[in-house]
């Protein structure tokens, strides 16, 4: 498995030379509805001879002090960044049958999980994320990173549902 190097976009990764492959973006949390949609984007890949970039965001938990909100101390990073690189390899591991992982790259980017898909996707031909089934009202009162992906992707987006 090759990474992309932290920062970088698919759109980056493909500028250094002429396009021969598809990119497929697919959000991973490690989430069963995440590696679902990570079987999904590989299996299209295959069908498309594209590659799958799986993309993990983090960040800094909000803590909340006596004072306020107040920033999480930096010595979290590592942990925090340590832990989502250790469930972005799981997930890999368990939803990408070996003969398959030639055709994934995987990176972690710091930030919120639809603001970091939606900047990944920039110069992807799709972007694929699990939807964890919150429908209805309780799906809008929480909002859905599928749903804001949906509406603000520069590049088609698939929901998978489990």
């Amino acid at each position: 498995m090759s990474l992309l190097p932290e920062g970088q976009t698919v759109e980056s990764a493909m500028s250094g030379g002429a396009r021969e492959r598809g990119r497929i973006v697919v959000g991973v949390d490690g989430s069963e509805s995440s590696k679902e949609a990570l079987r999904w984007a590989v299996c299209q890949a295959e069908l498309t001879d594209s590659a799958v970039y799986a993309v993990t965001a983090w960040e800094y938990p909000p803590l909340y002090g006596s004072i306020g909100w107040i920033d999480a101390p930096q010595e979290l990073a590592g942990d925090i960044k340590g832990a989502a690189s250790r469930a972005l390899d799981d997930a890999v591991k368990e939803a990408v049958p070996p003969e398959q992982m030639a055709r994934v790259r995987c990176g972690l980017a710091y930030g919120t999980p639809a603001a970091v898909l939606l900047d990944q996707a920039r110069g992807g031909d799709l972007l694929v994320v699990g939807s964890h089934g919150h429908g209805g009202f309780a799906g809008a009162l929480l909002g859905s990173v599928g749903r804001h992906c949906a509406r603000h992707a520069p590049c088609p987006v698939v929901v998978v549902r489990r």
